[in-house]
């Protein structure tokens, strides 16, 4: 028998909860640590769905990227994150978030996964956080090189590709090659400046907004490839790390898609 409280602190071993941001809210949301486990659902994101996924695959924690709370809730007007949120408690259904603390770490973290897809070598972390880590593996964002220069069509063919991409939004391109590259899952334009300090040739992270993309000022491609899509490895990541390390339960990934946003 697994408690779920021996899963939480491997989880924490990989992604200590003090690695996260002051604002984020990581860890234990709701659920008894000394329970059992009986499966383990693995989701980006935590809505209603995939509360159902759960019930319906015996899964009694839910093991997320996104917290599905922020701030202190007072009181349950009906939104989709109170009724997320009763739902896993009607059911009981623990609920897990490792969020900005998967991001800032090196081994084993988002930035990492999405380095290992897009096939970078020699990585490293690009805004170090030396006062958590003295060896330089934790801090926000990720450097790379890549096996061989590209051209930068072939560099954006080739991330379509590996990162399963419809569309990505990105600034003029320099007419250079690509072969150091930056990245920052999720919302990463507060890294702009310490991309183009390193000397990347593409910052690949989503969610700038019209005017910071001006900030590139020819001096770096800025990719923006969506939230989602940026993230959305980061259920195998943590696929691979719960099975790898028990047995005795099942673990899933998600069927639900949870992106909330369409492209038509």
């Amino acid at each position: 028998m697994t408690t779920i409280l021996e899963l939480t602190t491997y989880l924490e071993e990989i992604a200590p909860l003090h690695f996260q941001e002051s604002y984020d809210n990581a860890g234990l949301i709701y659920g008894d640590p000394d329970a059992s486990v009986e499966g383990v659902l693995i989701s980006l994101d935590l809505t209603e769905a995939v509360i159902d996924d759960a019930i319906a695959n015996g899964c009694n924690v839910i093991v997320s990227h996104h917290p599905i709370i922020f701030r202190g809730i007072k009181k349950f007007h009906g939104h989709y994150v109170d009724r997320t949120v009763a739902k896993a408690i009607k059911n009981d259904i623990a609920i897990y978030a490792i969020h900005t603390n998967l991001d800032n770490v090196l081994e084993n973290g988002v930035n990492g996964k999405i380095a290992e897809k897009i096939g970078l070598k020699d990585t490293g972390i690009l805004s170090i956080k030396p006062e958590l880590d003295e060896n330089g593996k934790v801090g926000s964002g990720v450097t790379g090189i890549l096996q061989n220069e590209m051209s930068e069509i072939d560099f954006l063919d080739h991330l379509k590709k590996s990162m399963e991409l419809k569309v990505v939004k990105h600034t003029a391109l320099l007419d250079q090659t690509i072969k150091k590259v930056a990245i920052c899952g999720g919302s990463g334009s507060f890294l702009l400046s310490a991309a183009i300090r390193c000397g990347a040739d593409a910052f690949i992270t989503s969610d700038f907004k019209y005017h910071e993309f001006f900030d590139a000022d020819s001096k770096i491609v800025i990719i923006d490839i969506g939230h989602f899509e940026s993230e959305q490895f980061t259920i195998n990541l943590l696929y691979d790390l719960i099975t790898n390390k028990f047995s005795n339960f099942a673990a899933r990934c998600t069927k639900v898609n949870t992106n909330p946003v369409n492209y038509y």
